[in-house]
């Protein structure tokens, strides 16, 4: 069966103007947050209500040099920001949409999103080692042990769902959860019993937070500590790469989310599944992202891992025991 050479195509332009887009106005969105929660106006003059500062933004640092400190490793140093937009974008090919709107579905879709998330944690490392700056590498070694600490609840949550559903392919994930809101997994309701899901959901989602390096777990940009962190020496587009890697992975956490524990995009009311049910999902979720942040004090670096060890890792194992309890049971 031949499949049009036009498909990937346009999924490949959609993929990119979708990252593009969020990338650009998720930075306007946190801003305009920021504003209204420390009662100030936030950006307002360039285009109505500030619309169109991420393009002078972006404009700003595309037009200045890429500059190259003296004693760093010059070929790491530039492709370190490469590396953290490559993994972000690639995420979204297995992101299921709706029923019929998926670049790529993939058995093992779970995984590979773990494992890119995984190496977009080495962009952090890389670059704060290149950089040759004692604040870039403290910022890199917290973000390496960050990474790992969290990762650990958040995989054996993952493995929850896994179990529940019987597969680690998100579309069928997704699929799982179809008829409603007491068939998704934060609200399970199986055989008469609750699964009890919504504890692995305040897992994943503290989890996530630390992942993506939000307040008040952003330990690796600690600037009363460390200045930028690992991004002190880059400046111009190397710069807005970090950055923009860091808004993509916060839309693929809450995408994540959305299809792992929210039904995807399964209406809540039992009304017609869709696409807009799913991108409402994943913005409320970065929106309770960007309350967090400006919500929270920063947290002390040996808080946030005993947080991780002590607390998240027994309770998500815990997780694990009482979900595959349940199943076997019920």
């Amino acid at each position: 069966m031949e499949t049009s050479i036009w498909r990937p195509i346009l999924y490949l332009v959609g993929i990119m103007a979708f990252a593009g887009l969020n990338a650009a106005y998720l930075g306007w969105c946190e801003r305009k947050g920021a504003g209204r929660i420390q009662r100030r106006p936030g950006p307002k003059e360039v285009g109505f209500a500030g619309l169109l500062q991420p393009l002078a933004d972006g404009i700003k640092l595309m037009t200045k040099q890429l500059m190259v400190p003296q004693g760093v490793d010059g070929i790491i140093f530039r492709v370190a920001p490469v590396i953290a937009m490559i993994p972000a974008i690639t995420s979204m090919v297995v992101i299921p949409f709706s029923g019929n709107i998926q670049a790529r579905a993939m058995e093992l879709s779970v995984l590979l999103i773990f494992a890119l998330a995984s190496l977009g944690m080495m962009a952090v490392l890389l670059g704060g080692w290149a950089s040759g700056n004692k604040y870039a590498i403290i910022s890199s070694a917290r973000a390496v042990s960050q990474n790992l600490a969290y990762e650990i609840p958040m995989l054996l949550t993952v493995i929850s769902i896994v179990m529940i559903s019987g597969s680690m392919n998100l579309r069928d994930i997704a699929i799982d959860q179809q008829g409603g809101f007491w068939h998704w997994n934060i609200f399970r309701f199986e055989n008469g019993h609750f699964l009890y899901m919504w504890i692995g959901f305040i897992i994943f989602f503290i989890c996530s937070l630390a992942e993506t390096n939000r307040a008040p777990f952003d330990m690796a940009e600690a600037e009363s500590e460390l200045v930028a962190g690992y991004m002190t020496e880059y400046g111009s587009m190397g710069f807005g790469l970090f950055m923009m890697g860091e808004y993509l992975n916060i839309v693929v956490g809450a995408c994540l989310t959305a299809t792992l524990f929210l039904g995807g995009w399964d209406c809540p009311f039992g009304l017609t599944p869709g696409v807009w049910w799913f991108l409402l999902k994943i913005y409320v979720l970065i929106f309770t992202v960007i309350w967090v942040r400006w919500t929270y004090p920063r947290t002390q670096i040996y808080r946030l891992l005993n947080l991780s060890w002590k607390i998240l890792i027994p309770f998500s194992l815990v997780n694990v025991l009482v979900t595959a309890a349940l199943i076997k049971v019920f």
